[in-house]
């Protein structure tokens, strides 16, 4: 039985091999916040971090995971909604029907990760999610936001 290590627990897992990594996390580990849109690593809903970067979690086997492997998802993202994205997308009010928006969080924070000032053109490079309802221009100010945010946390505490 393979273990995995999920926001910072490590978690036995009896999952075949070939089982996606995104029903691990869902159907296993009860974590519902990672979600299926497409199942072929088009839509970008099930994106996770896996060890910072990241990932499509529908075509992400469990075989594919080492035991140095360190998976985030939305839920660990932050403990308390207090991580510049989940603010920045709160203070926009980018969600719409919300399905898409943990996978957009997560490749934003992680585009924000290794690129703390990324020009409109970066951010439209780097986030290939895709959003049914089109909030693409609310997504786009919240990553600015999220700049001004990670650079003056205080300011924006409530």
């Amino acid at each position: 039985m393979p273990s995995i290590h999920v926001n910072g627990k490590t978690f036995e897992v009896n999952a075949d091999p070939d089982t996606p990594l995104l029903w691990v996390i869902r159907e296993h580990l009860g974590l519902t916040g990672t979600k299926f849109g497409c199942g072929i690593a088009q839509c970008g809903a099930c994106s996770v971090h896996i060890n910072g970067e990241v990932m499509r979690s529908c075509v992400y086997k469990l075989s594919m995971l080492t035991n140095k492997d360190k998976i985030t998802t939305i839920e660990g993202l932050s403990e308390n909604l207090s991580h510049p994205v989940q603010q920045a997308w709160a203070q926009v009010d980018v969600p719409q029907c919300g399905y898409c928006q943990s996978g957009q969080i997560m490749a934003a924070s992680a585009l924000l990760k290794r690129n703390n000032n990324p020009t409109d053109q970066d951010i439209d490079n780097s986030m290939t999610n895709i959003c049914r309802c089109g909030t693409y221009q609310r997504i786009r100010e919240a990553i600015h936001v999220a700049i001004g945010i990670a650079k003056n946390p205080n300011k924006n505490k409530a």
